[in-house]
């Protein structure tokens, strides 16, 4: 809930997962662009999900989001085939900075919505 408020201002379409296993079927039918994938879930875990989609022959960026961010943390999610991993607490500016560095040449870019000074 907190990812999806932090980039509902951006012309971006979501699917979510409930757990890992989901996850891997989604990508099969969805086919995105890019996958944010929480580390902790149920039933098939972020690693495991990764290298489930990887195995399929995905190329796509797969950003973790993580509460784990311990020494050694960073290289097991770097070996499970997941290109980048921000930790939680989430910022928005680096949620951008992915969805900005990710976006494909032929895709609209995700402008945020215009915010009153008032």
């Amino acid at each position: 809930m907190v990812f999806q408020k932090m980039v509902r201002a951006h012309d971006i379409e979501l699917v979510f997962a409930d757990n890992g296993r989901i996850a891997v079927e989604l990508y099969q039918s969805f086919r995105p662009d890019l996958i944010f994938m929480d580390i902790s879930m149920p039933e098939m875990d972020g690693k495991e999900a990764a290298r489930a989609i990887r195995s399929l022959g995905a190329t796509l960026p797969i950003v973790a989001l993580t509460a784990h961010a311990m020494d050694g943390d960073a290289e097991a999610i770097l070996a499970a085939g997941i290109d980048r991993y921000l930790t939680k607490p989430l910022r928005r500016a680096a949620i951008e900075a992915v969805l900005t560095e990710y976006r494909p040449a032929d895709a609209r870019p995700p402008v945020a919505e215009a915010v009153d000074a008032a």
